[in-house]
């Protein structure tokens, strides 16, 4: 009898070869929770290939400076970028993958953020110089999101009253349902609008 095979969870879909749309998860955010899961859903229903990472955060890492957070997650992004060879055409990332917005900004590359943090001098530089179509979602109490910094930038923004730093809804799962409706269905009209 053969060893049984491993149960792996993919962290690729492949679609277009030309439209890769790498997934960049939070700190305790991987990319099967439901943001980014219905994120890889809208991108594959518009036929793009995903690329999820999936990251192990190192030991210490509370310990990090900002700027060492900032330096590990543009080394882990810049990695997933470049072995796609030109094809990375997007990146959506949620919470600490939003320390890689210079990344997208300096590489010309369109960006979805989902709880961007925007009280992080380095996300709000990088958001203001970044010229592609970029997406901001965030949640009025969310603590590291900043709603005088996202009204100032010329990106599409999406601010959910009442929402926390998972786009949820305190005491309240069907209301949170309801927003995470908001996101997958702003996300649908971001993706759709950067075509083939």
């Amino acid at each position: 009898m053969s060893d049984p095979v491993p149960f792996a969870m993919p962290t690729r879909f492949d679609r277009a070869r030309d439209r890769v749309a790498v997934v960049v998860p939070g700190v305790g955010y991987s990319p099967a929770r439901p943001l980014l899961h219905f994120a890889r859903s809208v991108l594959l229903q518009h036929g793009w290939t995903v690329q999820e990472l999936w990251w192990q955060i190192p030991d210490g890492f509370a310990q990090f400076t900002v700027d060492d957070r900032i330096a590990w997650v543009e080394r882990q992004v810049t990695e997933a970028i470049e072995v796609e060879a030109g094809a990375c055409r997007l990146v959506v990332g949620k919470s600490l993958g939003s320390l890689a917005c210079g990344i997208a900004a300096d590489r010309n590359i369109p960006a979805a953020w989902l709880t961007p943090l925007l009280k992080i001098d380095h996300v709000a530089a990088a958001l203001r110089r970044a010229m592609e179509p970029t997406l901001l979602i965030g949640g009025s109490a969310d603590t590291l999101w900043d709603s005088r910094t996202a009204a100032s930038l010329r990106h599409d923004v999406l601010e959910v009253p009442s929402a926390d730093h998972g786009l949820e809804l305190a005491d309240d799962a069907a209301g949170s349902v309801e927003v995470l409706r908001q996101v997958v269905t702003r996300l649908d009209r971001f993706i759709g609008s950067l075509g083939r």
